[in-house]
């Protein structure tokens, strides 16, 4: 099989690599790419084998750094990239996502203070939700 067969497919039109610094974390688990529109950022990523649990479907804990990203990244949007810090997210599990499915997630800033932001957020393949989450966000001090 040569190289090129191996390759993911490509994200769907008007996705580009998500241009938000996340630190390296993110690129152990992504590509995470990102389409901008009039409803806000929706963020995208391509399950792979490696993203997998034992019966084959992608990992929970996958889904939840997925969550942690979309939420984290809409509210530094948000608050024009000041530095912040989760400190709760929740998730539910609604159905499950399987490797070469395209991940899509969006989430909207529900209420801000001077130093926490909630928002809440879902995760879709084929428009059908497979996670929701609900989070809090800490302002940090700069420097």
């Amino acid at each position: 099989m040569a190289a090129d067969d191996r390759r993911e497919p490509e994200p769907p039109p008007g996705f580009v690599p998500c241009d938000i610094a996340d630190g390296r974390f993110a690129d152990m688990v992504g590509p995470l790419y990102v389409r901008r529109d009039a409803q806000g950022s929706c963020f995208g990523l391509r399950a792979e084998a490696r993203h997998g649990n034992v019966r084959g479907s992608v990992h929970g804990g996958m889904l939840m750094t997925l969550a942690d990203q979309v939420l984290g990244l809409t509210v530094l949007e948000a608050v024009d990239l000041a530095p912040m810090a989760t400190i709760s997210l929740n998730c539910d599990f609604v159905s499950a996502a399987m490797p070469g499915d395209w991940i899509e997630g969006r989430a909207t800033v529900v209420r801000t203070t001077r130093s926490i932001v909630f928002v809440r957020g879902t995760l879709t393949v084929r428009e059908a939700v497979v996670l929701t989450a609900s989070g809090i966000w800490k302002r940090l001090k700069a420097g």
